[in-house]
């Protein structure tokens, strides 16, 4: 049913599609094909507070043989450079105990940051993408599980929290926040990426990504008990040829 919807959103056949994708969320709640996305762009409500899980860790496991081709070749993709000279900016010559990096995918964050860091962790919904992360060597423990549920294992445990291009799918950035911060350890840094766009709270582009307002973020961190240190605006990434708005930052915790 979801080939079905995605056929028919081709064909313009918007009512036809919605119906599609609401019998593929019947057939599959887990939702693995990502149809409660898709019927949300479909029908442009409420957007949903994050993608599902199943969904998630189904496109980076077949995602994963071409991943770091295709992110840094044709998408120019300079996540993990961004943050590591925000880092620097933010706590020059700083070395880290014990660091986390969500989201690590493949590793691409590991090669900018593993020689400030005594411990480096690292944890992916996707098995398929921390094989490969495995075979960089970079990380001393790497765990496949959700986001949010691996940093509720922690409390001030860390004191460098790392998330490159990870809160593309988180909506509602509140939870990820409060779990970030609760993890930090006194002092700790907080360094991630963000694509934004001009307007307000958060929405699902139609690269089944989302993108957040500026103050959106800024007011989650801050209700997190996060505090700014650096903040640029630095696209991480290119769609179509177009440079893709974002946000590189450092918060203290």
């Amino acid at each position: 049913m979801f080939a079905l919807g995605e056929a028919r959103a081709r064909l313009g056949d918007t009512n036809g599609a919605a119906e599609a994708f609401r019998a593929s969320l019947i057939a599959d709640p887990a939702d693995v094909q990502g149809a409660e996305g898709r019927l949300g762009l479909l029908e442009r409500g409420a957007p949903p507070f994050d993608l599902p899980r199943a969904y998630v860790a189904r496109l980076f496991d077949d995602y994963a043989e071409r991943f770091d081709r295709h992110l840094v070749e044709e998408l120019a993709y300079r996540g993990p450079a961004l943050i590591a000279a925000a880092i620097d900016a933010a706590a020059p010559g700083r070395r880290f105990v014990r660091a986390l990096d969500l989201g690590c995918g493949t590793g691409l964050a590991g090669a900018p940051l593993r020689a400030r860091v005594e411990r480096f962790e690292g944890v992916d919904l996707s098995p398929a993408m921390l094989a490969k992360a495995r075979e960089r060597g970079l990380y001393d423990a790497l765990q496949a599980a959700d986001i949010v549920d691996h940093l509720q294992q922690f409390c001030a445990a860390f004191d460098l929290i790392v998330a490159a291009d990870a809160l593309a799918y988180f909506g509602d950035l509140q939870p990820v926040f409060a779990a970030m911060a609760a993890a930090l350890a006194p002092g700790g840094l907080l360094a991630f990426t963000v694509e934004t766009f001009a307007g307000e709270g958060y929405r699902l582009s139609e690269t089944m990504r989302f993108v957040h307002a500026p103050a959106y973020v800024e007011a989650c961190a801050a209700a997190a008990g996060l505090s700014g240190i650096v903040v640029d605006a630095a696209p991480a990434r290119r769609e179509k040829g177009v440079e893709v708005p974002g946000l590189t930052a450092v918060y203290a915790g």
